[in-house]
């Protein structure tokens, strides 16, 4: 069952109905006021959604343990409670956790990704254990010294004790049970095989001095996420937004304002690139490229992004059965410049040339005789040219 979550809703100052929604998911031991700094910014030009996850601030906090799902199911229901379809969101250390999830499981919500100072996998799961047991047996006041001085680099700390003591009261004043039981979904996070289902554009951002969270481990998110930007801020430990918070809060601006709109058309472009070469062979990609002109480089740019990048790179079917499906949607429409080259393509990959066969035959009954008597002759001719030496077609598809 989800919970209710307190959470501050801020701007846009201009009043636009349709600014874009920015969510800030923030890390174990916080509240929502962790991100003042880039609520005051943020909220000029979008709506602001800043929260306390569950166990946290002002959110109830039921009994545990907690998994990272459950966290995230919550945000959902509050979006939905927002009526809000779909978001930017923005975690930090267990908040990032969230937002990963968040793209992988429910990407139609996920408009883009901001991960800061967060891990696919936060160390072994003992420690994360003890922590709960302490948190539920003494509170986070036990643990406070230790977490916040992994929260900001020595040289602030030095610089401004009254500041970092102020967020260790934070960390004290949270939940025993809310807290233990974050740890707890903590203990079970390992999304490192997951990585690669996420394809919001995606910001990562690393605190060079972060004990926690440190950019090696961090490289592990950006490497595992098609098209992810990867930056390193010094100084700045665990909670970066807070040390660093113009240069974060610039960085939000830019990914949210459309860099990373950009970032994700070049990844789609990358991805359906990769599975057109796949389907039709590098040969044919290759006069296809080097075929574009200034007048058909858009219409290169859109198939490969939507037909290749998306529809082809679907898990739901496989590849040897798109090939079967377009095949027939081919050979009953009557397109015989592609229907070749997509025959071709496919004896090529080793599709068996009876398996086409079939499939002329159950489309010459509900598309027509002609159209599948076609669909044959270019078979025929393509196992003829292929049992001599293979023909490479040049298309703009």
């Amino acid at each position: 069952m989800t919970v209710a979550l307190a959470h501050e809703i801020s701007g846009p100052r201009s009043g636009a109905a349709d600014a874009p929604v920015v969510v800030l998911l923030g890390s174990l031991g916080s509240n929502r006021s962790m991100w003042d700094p880039q609520i005051a910014a943020l909220s000029d030009e979008c709506r602001v959604v800043a929260v306390d996850q569950r166990g946290h601030g002002e959110s109830p906090a039921p009994d545990g343990p907690y998994s990272v799902r459950e966290l995230s199911e919550d945000v959902l229901a509050l979006l939905d409670s927002l009526g809000v379809d779909a978001a930017h969101f923005v975690g930090l250390s267990m908040g990032g956790a969230i937002a990963q999830w968040l793209g992988a499981h429910t990407p139609r919500r996920v408009l883009s990704l901001s991960l800061l100072c967060t891990a696919a996998k936060f160390g072994e799961p003992q420690g994360w254990i003890e922590r709960a047991a302490a948190s539920r047996a003494e509170g986070p006041e036990s643990l406070a010294d230790a977490v916040v001085a992994r929260w900001f680099s020595e040289g602030l700390a030095k610089r401004d004790p009254e500041f970092v003591r102020h967020y260790r009261d934070m960390i004290a004043s949270t939940s025993p049970e809310g807290y233990a039981a974050c740890c707890d979904a903590l203990a079970d996070w390992d999304f490192t095989a997951d990585l690669a289902r996420i394809s919001a554009p995606t910001l990562v951002i690393a605190g060079e001095e972060d004990p926690s969270t440190p950019p090696s481990v961090m490289q592990v998110l950006a490497d595992g996420i098609t098209g992810a930007r990867f930056e390193v801020l010094s100084p700045a430990a665990h909670v970066a937004n807070l040390e660093q918070a113009g240069a974060v809060t610039a960085l939000l601006r830019e990914h949210i304002a459309g860099g990373g709109y950009a970032r994700g058309r070049r990844a789609a472009h990358a991805q359906g690139m990769t599975v057109r070469r796949s389907v039709l062979g590098d040969a044919h990609v290759d006069r296809s490229v080097a075929g574009t002109t200034d007048f058909t480089a858009p219409f290169q740019d859109f198939i490969t992004r939507t037909a290749w990048g998306d529809i082809w790179s679907r898990p739901g079917l496989d590849h040897e059965l798109r090939r079967l499906l377009t095949i027939a949607v081919l050979t009953a429409v009557g397109n015989e410049h592609e229907l070749d080259m997509h025959i071709r393509a496919a004896l090529r990959a080793g599709v068996d040339a009876d398996t086409i066969g079939e499939v002329l035959l159950h489309t010459a009954v509900y598309a027509g005789v002609p159209n599948s008597n076609l669909g044959f002759a270019l078979g025929k001719q393509a196992l003829a040219d292929l049992a001599a030496e293979p023909t490479v077609e040049d298309s703009q598809t």
